[in-house]
């Protein structure tokens, strides 16, 4: 599947139906307040898997939304195809189980950052896990993920 940069894969109130793999360009996941702020959950580059596992596997409506920041190129999988998968090949399975718990452990190290890191402190931690989605992402999209505000983000990026 081909999506435009700013072209959306899931929107909130949707129910997300498929595990995207990225092969070529980058999307990110985030969800709004009811004052119009985004908040950056996840990006995925290429080789990264992007979706909402509770609104995929709970089939209730997605809260939060799946955008394209480049033009991009991936391939999606649902549930059965996925299913079909794990029964033809079980190394597959096991794949999947370790990516969740990948994605479990960064989860943990984003809530304790948030709750006791620095600005300074997740900006660096940020540029040290993903150095090349700094060239590749708005600044405000990256304040987003960090919890701070842009201009926050710009001090910090004077000071370094």
């Amino acid at each position: 599947m081909a999506l435009r940069k700013r072209q959306h894969l899931l929107q909130a109130g949707e129910v997300c139906s498929y595990y995207a793999f990225v092969t070529q360009g980058c999307l990110r996941s985030y969800s709004l307040t009811n004052e119009g702020h985004e908040h950056t959950l996840q990006f995925a580059p290429e080789d990264w898997w992007i979706s909402d596992l509770y609104s995929l596997l709970t089939r209730q409506p997605s809260t939060m939304n799946i955008d394209a920041l480049e033009d991009s190129q991936l391939l999606l999988l649902d549930q059965a195809d996925l299913e079909t998968i794990y029964a033809a090949c079980p190394v597959f399975e096991r794949y999947f189980r370790l990516l969740m718990q990948s994605r479990y452990v960064v989860l943990q190290e984003r809530v304790n950052a948030s709750l006791s890191q620095t600005a300074t402190e997740k900006y660096q931690h940020f540029l040290g896990k993903y150095p090349t989605i700094v060239q590749r992402v708005p600044q405000h999209v990256i304040a987003s993920y960090l919890g701070i505000t842009p201009e926050s983000l710009s001090r910090v990026r004077r000071q370094l």
